[in-house]
């Protein structure tokens, strides 16, 4: 169904072609696994932590990234679809995809230890220090209080003044949150003051190097080493994790 639904709104709500693009290099690759539906990715003191989705597969990780070894998981139960995650403190916060329920994970356990309840879908959380950062699958982003996990504000993202559907996984970066938009090969640079899209990221040839046919198959999944400015991509099913450097 999900597939069904990508398929009309590509055709329908795709956002304007860009006129700017910010120019990258692929620093290194690395393995990932080829079976991982990944919907959230982020970093956190040396590690990389990953979510999955799909019904009855859906799971939190922790990744070894030299290898792309899971050294460590959590199943979520089989019947919600695992969305995105974000760290905070000694905390991973999770969302599901249509259930309305978010979860609180103890990091250092993988204990369950909290729940939360949201309107609308659970798409992708990031954190820029002061509040947690989610996307629900259309235009708009909301800021959370990290403690309590309620709503505080709405921002709408637009580029060209139109709104940018489809927002997905997410990644707060130097001051810009950065931001897969579903079933494209872009990258979003969001302005999280104004919601306004500063420039794109093209990361076509990525995609074009892993050489997937499935359709769900598509980017998804950013991380950002802040200890030393790196920058993780991937996607779902993809069987490799690159690592770029955005030339700004």
């Amino acid at each position: 169904m999900r597939r069904i639904i990508a398929a009309l709104a590509w055709f329908v709500v795709a956002p304007a072609v860009a006129q700017a693009e910010t120019r990258w290099t692929l620093v290194k690759s690395y393995p990932h696994d080829p079976k991982a539906f990944t919907e959230g990715l982020l970093w956190a003191d040396g590690s990389l932590y990953e979510s999955t989705g799909l019904n009855g597969s859906s799971d939190i990780r922790q990744v070894r990234l030299k290898d792309g070894k899971v050294v460590r998981r959590t199943a979520i139960e089989p019947q919600y679809f695992g969305e995105g995650i974000v760290n905070w403190g000694d905390r991973i916060v999770s969302l599901t995809w249509r259930h309305r329920q978010g979860f609180v994970w103890d990091r250092k356990t993988f204990k369950r230890t909290g729940n939360f309840r949201y309107e609308g879908e659970g798409w992708a959380l990031t954190q820029d220090g002061h509040a947690i950062i989610m996307s629900d699958g259309t235009s708009q982003l909301r800021f959370l209080d990290p403690q309590t996990l309620q709503e505080q504000k709405r921002i709408t993202v637009t580029w060209n003044g139109r709104p940018v559907d489809r927002l997905n996984e997410l990644e707060y970066v130097k001051g810009e949150v950065l931001a897969n938009i579903w079933y494209e090969s872009r990258i979003a640079r969001i302005n999280p003051a104004t919601g306004a899209v500063i420039d794109w990221i093209d990361l076509s040839p990525l995609a074009a190097q892993v050489r997937l046919t499935d359709s769900d198959a598509v980017l998804n999944g950013i991380a950002y080493d802040a200890a030393k400015d790196r920058l993780f991509v991937t996607g779902k099913f993809w069987p490799k994790l690159f690592e770029i450097k955005l030339q700004r």
